[in-house]
């Protein structure tokens, strides 16, 4: 078992936020930014406090950039910007559109061709959507990695990759909404809801052991071993979590390895396994698992800060629902270091009426919002730090997205 140490808990921040380009979005005030694409590629814009001051991109494609450089690499891009637009990740992951929609076909097929009834389990979860963000992350870092060997094109071995990464994804998905008893996935019903506890829980299981002999058909023992791990993970976040509830001496360095076991496992293994199938030199696919990790780390945070600053019509659950539930995340474990009444609330178990309610505001006034937020952005330096290892291409610019949709959430 690969041990998971805590590791480079530092503020500093790094990374471009986006690279502004030739069109502007059509809101706010007007303002002038300079930007060299010869310094983007030596990395001398690094900092997420850089990119938020140099204001962020307004582009819906990374490509944009870069057909600007292949016309004059040396050229200064002056863009006049109206003020940032949100970045989606639909516009992040345009670069490997025809990969995704490939994906989307096989998946279904894939998963229920045996059974109707997981058929119809299949339909259900694969119909209801999602950003596709795993298998995306796959195909990024596989086209990516692959220029750097000279590939021109992805081995099948990059695409069923992909699709056991979504496979796992959505089985460990039909196995927490039973565990959390959750009703609605994406807008849809969930499995259990539908079909009933015992077929969601045994679909789930169907779905992990299909993953599993695709991926021993991979024949390629490090990727093997490297999912197998994060089917184990799963499980032991699980554990983690549940025999933790309402403990207020939780740490936070517990913290981050239960958010890497439910999160960032399954991401770093995407994002490493791509690596290896391109065949890049090994400290390569270890800059792309660091990539991962930290991209999941910051993205666990900044969903446990979303529990608290969004509305219930947001969340499409009733704010503070892991606090309730006993679940102490970063804002809770920053908020306790200040505030000891919180911990006499949080300990009887919000047997008061109107006493989660006042827990959720303690948390926002001792600080434990704005300190999860510096925790997320630490994290999101650490992903974009590993990708220096890239060469410069429109993939690797969907990559930094990634990272800058996630702390755009809670701008």
């Amino acid at each position: 078992m690969m041990p998971m140490t805590c590791r480079n808990v530092g503020f500093g921040w790094t990374g471009l936020d986006r690279v502004a380009c030739g069109c502007s979005s059509n809101r706010g005030r007007a303002s002038l930014v300079r930007y060299s694409l010869r310094s983007y590629a030596r990395g001398v814009f690094q900092g997420v406090n850089g990119w938020r001051v140099a204001r962020k991109l307004v582009c819906n494609s990374p490509k944009a950039m870069l057909n600007v450089a292949a016309q004059d690499p040396a050229s200064v891009l002056d863009v006049n910007i109206k003020s940032s637009s949100p970045i989606s990740v639909s516009s992040l992951v345009e670069v490997v559109a025809d990969d995704l929609q490939t994906l989307n076909k096989n998946l279904q097929s894939i998963v229920g061709a045996e059974n109707p009834v997981l058929m119809s389990a299949a339909e259900q979860i694969f119909g209801a959507g999602g950003k596709r963000m795993r298998p995306a992350l796959v195909f990024l870092v596989s086209r990516a990695t692959a220029e750097i060997v000279g590939l021109k094109e992805l081995m099948p071995k990059h695409r069923r990759l992909a699709e056991i990464i979504e496979m796992i994804h959505t089985a460990s998905l039909i196995h927490d909404d039973v565990l959390d008893d959750s009703d609605i996935r994406r807008g849809k019903e969930t499995v259990h809801q539908l079909y009933g506890t015992r077929v969601a829980v045994l679909a789930g299981d169907f779905m992990f052991a299909q993953s599993s002999w695709y991926l021993a058909n991979l024949e390629n023992i490090e990727v093997i071993k490297l999912i197998s791990q994060v089917i184990k993970d799963f499980a032991s976040g699980e554990i983690k979590q549940a025999s933790s509830l309402f403990d207020c001496d939780v740490k936070l360095e517990e913290y981050l390895i239960k958010s890497y076991y439910k999160t960032a496992s399954l991401i770093a293994a995407s994002t490493k396994g791509a690596a290896i199938f391109s065949g890049v030199d090994g400290s390569v696919c270890e800059q792309m698992f660091d990539y991962g990790k930290n991209l999941g780390l910051s993205f666990q945070v900044v969903d446990d800060i979303l529990d608290f600053t969004q509305s219930a019509e947001q969340l499409g659950k009733p704010a503070g629902t892991d606090l309730e539930k006993g679940n102490l995340t970063a804002p809770v474990i920053f908020a306790l270091e200040k505030e000891p009444k919180l911990r006499d609330i949080i300990e009887s178990e919000f047997c008061e009426t109107g006493s989660l309610d006042e827990a959720i505001e303690l948390v926002k006034s001792c600080g434990g919002i704005v300190r999860a937020q510096a925790l997320a952005k630490e994290k999101a330096d650490l992903a974009i730090q590993s990708l220096q290892c890239l060469p410069l291409s429109a993939f690797r610019l969907s990559l930094e997205g990634m990272v800058n949709y996630n702390l755009e959430r809670i701008d």
